[in-house]
């Protein structure tokens, strides 16, 4: 994922919901629950199919002072390869 360019965006099969119960954002997959921490659910919340990986690290960067890109290049490489998260060749 690192040399593309195009946006990531959850899988279809994929959604991002908060849940009361845990009070957190969770990722909710056939017969699969990801309980997310915050700086996660933000990374996943701006993985809208619009905005590059550069560009959401720079959305964090204002939210976080230590957002460091390699560090959300890593996250989402671990939600594609379980195909949580998808990137489109274009």
């Amino acid at each position: 994922m690192r040399t593309r360019t195009e946006p990531p965006r959850l899988a279809p099969h994929v959604r991002l919901v908060f849940d009361r119960a845990r009070g957190r954002h969770v990722l909710l997959g056939p017969e699969s629950v990801v309980v997310l921490n915050r700086t996660g659910a933000d990374i996943v919340g701006l993985c809208d199919g619009r905005r590059t990986v550069a560009e959401i690290a720079a959305g964090l960067r204002g939210r976080y002072d230590d957002a460091v890109e390699d560090e959300v290049y890593e996250f989402l490489d671990r939600l594609v390869a379980r195909r949580w998260v998808v990137v489109d060749d274009g």
